[in-house]
């Protein structure tokens, strides 16, 4: 008997590998697929004006249909549009550390730190380890990890992706309600840029959606906290297959 299948897609600036402890935690109940996105990883830098439409038709050959679809933070952007424009391929669709419907306050935060990106991309990349990781437990090794494959980015290519996680959530408010897969939504509880209160937005604005806020955890919540990220993953699928 095959097993189900979960793709896994990642955030702006990193790549597949930084589902690797989440990933060792699911292989056993599940064929997991954690592609790299355009512009990331093994793939050519995008170009300027790249779109959500275009990172998510980038990456759509690697989705199988009826995949249970996880993103983490432009990668639940990108999953959210998979789920809306190519639904047969989405059996059920997790958002992991999402923004959803920014305020105005929300908004000038992350076009802030796209502009500081733009400055000085090396300050930008050092500012977003803090955001992710200060005061948690993952590993120095880890950490210096996910360092190197910011800094491994072709600057203009983060920047074109960037823009696209900075605005594209409000591209996708107005269609959430058309999102028909049964969905989770998890978050951190201390994530400062991806917070609980949009994990609730994002619940209420599916129709079918439940949240999961991880006590403690911050952004890079399947890094810092993959069993728990794990567990609620596991116990979603399983609860939507015995619907």
């Amino acid at each position: 008997m095959s097993k189900p299948t979960v793709v896994l897609l990642h955030g702006v600036g990193l790549d597949h590998t930084m589902w690797e402890p989440a990933a060792a935690l699911l292989t056993d109940r599940f064929t997991v697929i954690a592609p790299d996105l355009p512009g990331h990883g093994t793939r050519p830098p995008v170009s300027d004006g790249v779109t959500l439409a275009a990172l998510a038709d980038g990456v759509i050959g690697e989705i199988p249909d009826g995949s249970h679809l996880v993103g983490f933070s432009l990668g639940a952007l990108v999953a959210q549009h998979v789920a809306l424009h190519h639904p047969h391929r989405v059996a059920t669709l997790t958002s992991v550390s999402s923004v959803c419907a920014r305020t105005a306050e929300e908004r000038a935060s992350v076009l802030d730190r796209l502009r500081t990106a733009e400055a000085d991309f090396a300050a930008s990349a050092a500012a977003s380890l803090e955001r992710w990781y200060a005061g948690t437990d993952v590993d120095p090794d880890r950490v210096a990890r996910t360092e190197a494959t910011l800094l491994a980015n072709d600057v203009n290519s983060f920047l074109n992706c960037y823009r696209v996680f900075a605005t594209a959530d409000a591209e996708l408010a107005p269609d959430l309600a058309a999102i028909a897969v049964r969905a989770l939504a998890v978050t951190g509880e201390n994530d400062p840029g991806s917070t609980p209160a949009m994990t609730h937005r994002l619940t209420a604005a599916l129709p079918d959606c439940r949240a999961v806020i991880v006590p403690g955890a911050r952004h890079m919540l399947p890094v810092e906290r993959p069993e728990a990220f794990a567990g609620a993953l596991t116990t979603f699928i399983g609860a939507c297959a015995h619907v």
